[in-house]
């Protein structure tokens, strides 16, 4: 880091002091200097070791403070422009300067109202963290580490001041964000100012009650918790109140809004909507904790620090055993989508708890659907009907899922609200035009960003009428988002698909009992029909099953069975092409579940030949190519896949990703531009080379390259791999339980 030559701590509270005592204790500055109003607080803080030297003003520090220094301003919110007068004439432009205040605005007022400017040495700031004491002896030199700093830098503060501060913080532990100040004050207002509120006012009403004596003797850890806040320093929050007036009563007036329906529900005993607070409610926080944990990426904040997964694969191995991969992803998807849409509630057993289908789950909640669970893959879906769904309360986050998004848009297109869908870094790359060009000719008005990608905006329903869509290539999500579209059309929706398509979306909408017709390759449904809630079991996902059938068809003395298999005909493509390939693998107990047919698959290791991919299955294993990519390399001569264009549009290329993967594996693989040709090694022997490979946020990408360690040389590094959650979350413990020498490394 760039050295911070000396900090000076202004106000040696739990704050400021505890930054003081972290800097001190690892070094991090060369010396540490505290402000104090009271000589006796300058002395405790000298003798407690918070810092080397303290003093109760600036100008007795010799010599004079210059470039590299660093003033770190904690006092309360209300005072730091008095703090800002008085050091003014006293400190040089090429001081660095920062503060601990909780409202940024009005430092940056402060800040203005002195300077006449916003001086490039000011670097506005928040460190979250806190107790429950205040004071120079509540300093603590671990306060900030795994805790999150805030900067706000204004247009004009310099980066090297930035960078200053940024370092600093770091130094002592702490994840260091930037925000907008304007955005900070709201989020903060809500998330932080308003929860003290709540408190302090909760701990005054009933310590005014009457028999307060024993509502606090048996008040439980509940209470406890919650209230804990209530012991911060007064001060500091009377400050933070009247400095965030306006977004902290936005927020105060939102909440009371919110209690005084909740009380009036239940005073009427609304069963559905006390049910509908207590589950969005307990989602939220589940959800809060994943990101407390960094197992999700949701965060509005810009982190500058986030933690990368990598797999580390040691070479050889087979896999063995009976294996249930989880529930499929696509009909997880629909079928939170549909029971939603329907009249009733809908029991769905067997849900994928991933990411991507647990953010289609949170955008029907964000729209004002009850949804109970997920819990061990039971979901209970109280619909709302066709027309029911309600604005949400801003931008629908589909994260990583762009089934979500495609089929989403049919649904909202629908809709008498204006919405607007976003994703994570990955999902915003990708093409969206394919279902907006549909959408607009059905009458919908669809915004997207540059080439057709996200965020898409979709204004309020003015009147969809049906319409025959060709689709110029094979899709299922564009044909399930017209069709979906559909529903709120008048007249006929009708597609016609080059290809054979994945049918869950027309297979569920006939168990939702939708009429929906299909004469050879046109399928079409009529507008302004009814869907009937059901039951529903999800098989498990053939996609995620891929991985292991590949496993076991690589690795000599493999043999593994994996359990309750998909097998709708529209996604048997892989098991025919391994087939094809010579794989030794046998469909048993088969047998139809929910309208969709299921088997388990045995799968037993067995010399592979290369083939020539046969077009018609490709549409039906397009989700599985990167696999069987793995598998061709394994095999014995040449593989050639064409006419998969569909490939370079996925959640990366998954054609030049994987050619460029293997190439640096070891493997002769050329891509085209509609597919690849593999020159497959044969053999038992080892395959692949070790080596490192770019996942480049694809979970296909790196589940694949993980199973190829099994033929490989050397160790094999997957990096960036944490998107794999996203629709296998107990991929590494299957992995590592059937027998792939996996390890798991964070950086």
């Amino acid at each position: 880091m760039s050295q911070c030559k000396r900090l000076v701590v202004i106000g040696i509270g739990l704050i400021g002091g505890s930054l003081a005592k972290a800097a001190r204790e690892r070094g991090i500055c060369d010396s540490v200097i505290g402000i104090a109003r009271r000589q006796q607080t300058c002395h405790d803080a000298v003798e407690l070791g918070v810092v080397d030297q303290a003093f109760t003003d600036l100008s007795d520090i010799s010599p004079a403070l210059g470039a590299g220094d660093v003033v770190f301003i904690s006092v309360p919110t209300l005072a730091v422009e008095a703090t800002l007068a008085d050091i003014n004439a006293k400190l040089s432009d090429q001081v660095t300067i920062t503060d601990g205040a909780s409202v940024k605005g009005s430092v940056i007022a402060a800040a203005q109202a002195v300077y006449g400017k916003l001086p490039a040495q000011l670097v506005p700031g928040h460190p979250i963290a806190g107790a429950e004491k205040s004071g120079v002896t509540a300093a603590n030199a671990e306060l900030y580490i795994d805790h999150r700093v805030i900067l706000t830098p204004h247009q004009d503060s310099g980066a090297e001041h930035v960078h200053l501060v940024r370092e600093l913080w770091k130094a002592v532990g702490a994840e260091v964000l930037e925000m907008d100040v304007a955005e900070h004050d709201e989020v903060l207002a809500a998330t932080s100012h308003l929860p003290h509120a709540i408190a302090y006012s909760l701990v005054d009403t009933l310590a005014h009650d009457s028999e307060n004596e024993n509502i606090f003797r048996y008040a439980a850890g509940g209470f406890r918790d919650f209230t804990r806040i209530a012991s911060s320093d007064p001060v500091m929050w009377h400050d933070i109140m009247l400095a965030n007036k306006d977004s902290i009563l936005d927020s105060l007036t939102m909440f009371s809004e919110n209690l005084n329906r909740l009380r009036d529900a239940i005073e009427s005993e609304n069963s559905e909507h006390l049910l509908g607070v207590f589950t969005r409610a307990k989602a939220a926080r589940d959800h809060f904790t994943t990101l407390l944990e960094q197992r999700a990426y949701t965060h509005t904040m810009q982190d500058t620090q986030q933690t990368i997964i990598d797999y580390h694969v040691q070479p050889g191995g087979s896999v063995n055993g009976e294996l249930r991969v989880p529930g499929d992803k696509s009909i997880s998807h629909r079928s939170i989508m549909l029971g939603s849409l329907a009249e009733g509630v809908t029991e769905v057993e067997g849900f994928l708890e991933g990411e991507d289908a647990l953010a289609t789950l949170q955008a029907f909640r964000d729209m004002g659907v009850v949804i109970e669970g997920p819990e061990k893959g039971r979901v209970k879906i109280h619909g709302v009907g066709l027309n029911g769904l309600q604005a949400p309360p801003g931008k629908l986050y589909v994260g990583n899922s762009g089934t979500s998004m495609r089929l989403l848009a049919g649904i909202l297109a629908g809709q008498g609200f204006a919405s607007e869908m976003s994703g994570d870094v990955s999902l915003n790359k990708r093409p969206m035009n394919r279902v907006a060009i549909p959408l607009r000719e059905m009458g919908a008005e669809v915004e997207t960003a540059e080439e057709g990608r996200p965020p898409m905006l979709i204004s309020a329903n003015k009147g969809l009428s049906g319409i025959h869509y060709d689709m110029p290539m094979a899709s299922a999500q564009v044909k399930s988002c017209v069709l979906l579209a559909g529903l709120y059309a008048d007249g006929e929706t009708s597609v016609t698909e080059p290809a054979p398509t994945r049918d869950h979306t027309e297979r569920m909408l006939r168990g939702f009992g939708y009429d929906v017709k299909r004469e050879g390759d046109r399928i079409s449904l009529q507008g302004g029909g009814q869907l009937k809630a059901c039951q529903i079991e999800v098989p498990a996902d053939i996609s995620s099953a891929t991985f292991f059938m590949v496993a076991a068809a690589i690795a000599p003395g493999s043999d593994v069975t994996l359990q309750h298999v998909g097998m709708n005909p529209t996604r048997v493509g892989v098991v025919n092409i391994l087939r094809e390939m010579g794989a030794h693998l046998t469909l048993q107990n088969e047998r139809e579940v929910g309208g969709e047919p299921v088997a388990d698959v045995r799968i037993r290791y067995q010399p592979l030949k290369g083939i020539r991919i046969p077009q018609d299955q490709v549409p039906l294993a397009i989700d599985e190519f990167p696999a069987l990519f793995i598998a061709a390399a394994c095999a014995e001569g040449e593989t050639v896949l064409t006419g998969a264009e569909e490939l370079r549009v996925k959640e990366s290329d998954r054609i030049q990703v994987m050619a460029d993967g293997m190439v640096s594996l070891g493997i002769d693989a050329q891509a085209t531009p509609d597919g690849i040709v593999i020159q497959g090694k044969g053999g038992e022997n080892e395959v692949f080379s070790g080596g490192q490979v770019e996942s480049h946020h694809d979970h296909r990408i790196a589940m694949s390259f993980t199973i190829a360690g099994l033929r490989a040389s050397d160790n094999i590094v997957v990096c960036d791999t944490a998107n794999v959650a996203t629709s296998f979350p107990t991929f590494v413990e299957l992995a590592q339980s059937s027998g792939i020498s996996l390890e798991v490394k964070s950086r």
